[in-house]
């Protein structure tokens, strides 16, 4: 007799028993969470702000919930296409098909170059050098980029890390890098642990913020601020991130969980 295993059914089962670990790649959402600064007269989008509504008292005695005010791409966030002129004709967080949502997450480990050189960028290079010892990097996937810097969240003055040229020196990807991922891989998009996509000093690139320019040139995606890399393998984890559906938003907090399998390495 031919037994029908089914998919669904063992995967719930090994997340319940521990053989599929979910990892919390997002930092912790409160009114001290680092956001992104922008030079005058550029605007800088909004931080953090809860609101008490009740807390089991007059205000409602049997409740405890709050109101909150946040910036679209604040903490661990999602940029969508739209987020960017070369994107504007691209998905807005509403309109993102729900399949590009979940991919496999690659993750590319720069922590000594970044150590060495906060303005370090990613390169081509450093892929297919990954590729050369994990694999092609496959179609719809993440490409994560670890720089060690969420490890500075709780610490405004490294995270930011801004130079006697009162701009802020963090790792990013290069131009070149940003466009082979989007055309030659056509992955997903990328995520990153510093504030933004970007290097801290890429406003001065030609283009300006050439991984936001490329990428979302392409429809492809962004996730920025996260956290726990260290625990995922450098290939093979599931990484699932759900943006609130926003009509017509640029961006949006996001949970981003990854499924890792026990025993990967």
């Amino acid at each position: 007799m031919i037994v029908k295993v089914n998919i669904l059914e063992s995967l719930i089962n090994q997340i319940a028993t521990g053989k599929i670990e979910v990892i919390d790649l997002s930092q912790t959402l409160n009114e001290k969470t680092p956001v992104i600064q922008l030079p005058e007269p550029l605007a800088t989008t909004g931080g953090f702000k809860l609101k008490r509504l009740s807390m089991y008292d007059e205000k409602g005695p049997t409740s405890y919930w709050n109101d909150f005010t946040a910036g679209e791409h604040c903490g661990t966030h999602f940029d969508a296409p739209i987020h960017w002129i070369s994107g504007k004709q691209h998905d807005s967080v509403d309109s993102i098909p729900t399949k590009n949502m979940v991919g496999e997450a690659y993750v590319i480990d720069i922590r000594e170059k970044a150590k060495q050189n906060p303005d370090y960028c990613v390169t081509v290079g450093d892929i297919l050098a990954f590729e050369e010892q994990y694999g092609r990097i496959t179609k719809h996937s993440w490409v994560l980029i670890q720089s060690g810097w969420a490890q500075y969240v709780d610490d405004h003055e490294h995270f930011y890390n801004i130079g006697a040229d009162g701009l802020p020196h963090t790792p990013g990807i290069s131009k070149e890098a940003s466009i082979f991922l989007a055309e030659e891989r056509d992955i997903l998009g990328v995520g990153v642990e510093t504030v933004g996509t970007d290097a801290g000093i890429a406003g001065s690139f030609d283009p300006p913020y050439p991984n936001h320019h490329f990428m979302h040139g392409a429809n492809k995606y962004g996730l920025a601020q996260l956290t726990a890399l260290e625990k995922l393998p450098a290939k093979g984890a599931v990484l699932i991130a759900t943006p609130l559906k926003i009509e017509k938003g640029s961006g949006s907090p996001v949970r981003v969980l990854a499924l890792v399998e026990k025993g990967q390495d």
